[in-house]
């Protein structure tokens, strides 16, 4: 079993910066995949950023402000959140592809509240 753990989440004004971390441990052999989605009240979870061993991708919204990174050694990844909007205010929940033996699966954390006041 693999567990998600996010921390960072909190409350900032607009401008603000926040930084969150995501680390992923148990029956890990390797993760291909990272990302970060979001989920507002009253609407779906969207993707924010993901990050693979080729590159990184970005939601349109947040192009320029935020950036994903990984700690490869440490089966963490990250999400600074710069000039912070209140339109950001969200659910912030980390996903990873892993695989111990057989095919990769897919695993949730829990999810860190970021909340931007105008």
């Amino acid at each position: 079993q693999v567990q998600l753990v996010e921390s960072g989440g909190g409350l900032v004004q607009a401008g603000g910066s926040l930084r969150l971390s995501c680390a992923a441990s148990g029956s890990i052999f390797s993760i291909r995949v990272m990302g970060w989605y979001r989920q507002a009240p009253g609407k779906q979870r969207e993707l924010v950023a993901l990050i693979t061993s080729g590159g990184s991708n970005y939601a349109d919204s947040v192009k320029g402000r935020f950036t994903i990174s990984r700690d490869n050694a440490k089966n963490t990844v990250y999400l600074q959140m710069n000039s912070l909007k209140p339109e950001d205010t969200a659910a912030y929940v980390c996903n990873a592809e892993v695989r111990y033996y057989g095919p990769y699966r897919s695993y949730w954390g829990q999810g860190t509240q970021v909340t931007v006041s105008s």
